[in-house]
């Protein structure tokens, strides 16, 4: 249950994921639950596509009563990972392909994250590959936000929202890649967040196996940009814990049932290193920064409980 993504909608969360797929071919399992806590399975959320061999990060977003699953698939036409839409009339599918494919210029894209802004115009944040060193900015993924001109078209121009600038984002040494070789950092996963009328963009960074994968942020005055870094660039709110968690990042956010609390979703390895899991922290505002009560890894109250 890689990647993470927790939609709640009419009382319930629906909570899909990056995982091998169904027997029949059907991708990203689709887990149910009324209270963040006690989850069902509630199948597999898309039809395979005709082409397509991987599947990564899949998020939903309702309007006007369809549901429209963003996700990436590989080996289309021969390609590499490029983002497309299916739709659905209920929450855990099946969702069909539209067709759409949503930035077909880029040879990569990954990572979706469709966002609504207060006054209803929809945005899509999403990954692609950058190969110039640009200030500080280094060679890698990082994260773009471009306008929907409709929930499977988008407008464009894509502005920039963050790209790689730190050691503690490195994916790989001496990467061979686009007919080169560099060292190639990451950042991906974007989530929005609007706090005190200001756009939080979180994003997860480094190598997704290794123990430097986190997450942390950028603000902003509008969906669009310009994002500005955190004045303390340590500043991460997810990393390892060793021994404990590892490779905490791809975040999601979600409401409590009573809206009281905000919770993150998120994955980290398991001990053995096997599989990635689905995993929920508490997630606040102290002093006007964001700050999640985690990583944990013992009982934790559950949502709307003191125990």
């Amino acid at each position: 249950m890689a990647d993470p993504f927790v939609l709640r909608h009419e009382g319930q969360y629906f909570a899909y994921g990056t995982a091998p797929g169904s027997s029949d071919g059907r991708q990203f399992p689709v887990l149910q639950s009324a209270d963040l806590v006690h989850w069902t399975h509630a199948g597999w959320a898309l039809e395979p596509v005709p082409g397509a061999d991987h599947y990564w990060a899949p998020e939903v977003a309702f309007r006007d009563g369809t549901f429209y699953l963003y996700y990436s698939a590989q080996g289309i036409g021969g390609n590499d990972h490029q983002l497309r839409v299916a739709t659905s009339s209920t929450p855990t599918g099946l969702f069909r392909d539209s067709g759409s494919l949503l930035a077909p210029n880029d040879l990569f894209t990954i990572d979706a994250h469709p966002f609504q802004d207060a006054n209803g115009q929809w945005y899509l944040f999403y990954s692609r590959d950058f190969l110039t060193l640009d200030g500080d900015q280094r060679v890698g993924t990082g994260i773009v936000v471009d306008r929907l001109l409709d929930m499977t078209t988008l407008a464009g121009d894509p502005q920039m929202v963050v790209r790689p600038h730190a050691d503690w984002q490195l994916f790989r040494a001496g990467r061979p890649i686009y007919g080169g070789v560099y060292d190639w950092h990451t950042i991906e996963g974007a989530a929005l967040r609007v706090h005190n009328g200001r756009y939080y963009c979180f994003y997860s960074g480094g190598a997704w196996e290794l123990e430097n994968y986190g997450v942390s942020y950028v603000v902003a005055q509008h969906p669009l940009g310009p994002y500005e870094r955190p004045t303390d660039e340590t500043t991460q709110v997810l990393k390892t814990v060793a021994g404990h968690v590892m490779g905490p990042g791809h975040n999601s956010f979600v409401a409590s049932p009573d809206d009281q609390e905000t919770f993150i979703v998120y994955h980290a390895w398991d001990a053995a290193r096997t599989m990635r899991r689905m995993c929920i922290d508490r997630f606040v505002w102290e002093a006007g920064s964001p700050k999640v009560i985690g990583p944990t890894w013992t009982p934790q109250p559950a949502p709307g409980s003191k125990k």
